[in-house]
């Protein structure tokens, strides 16, 4: 794999790694979700039931019990970030160059890409089961990528470099941006001014942010 493919997927200093332990798991089914209504999706709306009951399933390998706990723990993080008010509303009012949107928002609206987290459809293991379903695997590089994944598999890649060193509120950071990649959100892979808003860099610092208002 060569570092420039790489580039696509990396998270710098303010993103993490996560990982799980010993192949354990927590997974749910897809179709088993809360359904999501695109009427109940305003600022001014109540959250979602959508977003009170969003899941995190996780499949994991290679992960030391240290390193799966803090996953399990970032896992816990995301559910309770996605169910706030304060995440719905970040998302609704994202804005760039004086604009509400997203760089690379594969065209859809704030609301649109809000609904499209919640129903949790990801392109390779499609079905609208209201969660975040993820296959982890642990490596160790010395080096500045975080965590990868590539279009054509499930499974993400983390880097027990970054994993080890952060907390769990910024492992959460790398888990969402690459699960935002399997909902079919992009970035550039240069470092342009542009990237941190996109949906996987924006969505993902912001769920660090939130986050760490939790721990």
């Amino acid at each position: 794999m060569t570092k420039a493919f790489l580039s696509l997927f990396l998270l710098l200093s303010l993103a993490s790694c996560g990982g799980g332990g010993g192949g354990g798991s927590a997974s749910g089914s897809k179709g088993s979700g809360t359904p999501v209504s695109a009427q109940e999706i305003s600022t001014d709306a109540a959250v979602p039931s959508a977003a009170n009951n969003f899941d995190v399933n996780v499949k994991l390998e290679n992960f030391d019990a240290e390193q799966e706990s803090k996953v399990l723990e970032a896992a816990e993080l995301i559910k309770k970030v996605i169910a706030t008010e304060e995440f719905k509303n970040a998302i609704l009012n994202h804005s760039y160059n004086g604009k509400k949107g997203f760089v690379d928002s594969a065209g859809l609206s704030n609301a649109e890409i809000y609904q499209k987290i919640l129903e949790g459809s990801e392109k390779l293991n499609p079905g609208n089961n209201n969660a975040m379903d993820l296959e982890l695997e642990v490596y160790h590089a010395n080096n500045v990528v975080v965590g990868y994944t590539m279009p054509s598999v499930i499974k993400i890649w983390m880097n027990s470099k970054f994993l080890d060193q952060n907390n769990a509120a910024e492992v959460t950071t790398n888990m969402t941006h690459e699960w935002l990649h399997k909902l079919g959100f992009k970035h550039s892979a240069d470092r342009t001014p542009t990237r941190k808003y996109s949906v996987p860099y924006a969505v993902g610092y912001l769920m660090r942010d939130l986050a760490r208002k939790m721990i």
